[in-house]
Formats: C-alpha cells, sequence, structure tokens
C-alpha cells in the first residue's frame, strides 16, 4: 500500500515539470520575432552568445548581455559597453 500513496507523488510532480517547461517554451518562442548572434571581445577573450526576443533592440541586448556575462568577471558593466565584433541576424 505504501507504494501506491509513493507513486502519486512522483508522477503528479513529473507532470508538472514537464508542463512548466513546455510552457516555457511556448511562452518564449511565440513573442521572439527576432533572433541574433552577438560575438564580443573584452580582455583578450571573445564569446558569442544568442539572443532573441519581440524587438532587434532587445534581442541584441540580451546576447550582449550573456556574452559579457561570460566574459567579464568583475568588469560586466565594462564590457556592455564595448562594440560587439559581430551581429549576425536569424531568420
Amino acid at each position: 500500500m505504501a507504494d501506491k500513496k509513493m507513486k502519486w507523488p512522483v508522477i503528479a510532480g513529473v507532470v508538472f515539470v514537464l508542463g512548466f517547461i513546455a510552457a516555457m517554451v511556448i511562452s518564449t518562442s511565440g513573442t521572439a520575432k527576432f533572433h541574433c548572434e552577438v560575438c564580443m571581445n573584452f580582455n583578450g577573450g571573445t564569446v558569442c552568445r544568442n539572443g532573441a526576443a519581440a524587438t532587434r533592440e532587445e534581442a541584441q541586448r540580451i546576447a550582449t548581455d550573456l556574452a559579457c556575462s561570460d566574459l567579464g568577471a568583475g568588469g560586466f558593466s565594462n564590457c556592455k559597453n564595448v562594440q560587439p565584433t559581430s551581429v549576425k541576424w536569424k531568420q
């Protein structure tokens, strides 16, 4: 009898997690009209990251922030002020 009591919370938890992941994928892919890859060069390192958003500016900012977070140990705000080495827009 203890096995049946243990199965339902586990099954409910798995269904909840899968539903949450599906909702996140659907909600983020539906509003992101612009996709880009931004490459940043800062302190001798180069990193390229993707960004997606409803506007071009927001997509580029997201990709820049992601690249700078990987590059800038302590220099995140300085990295964001550097021009990207490349910006590639995707369909």
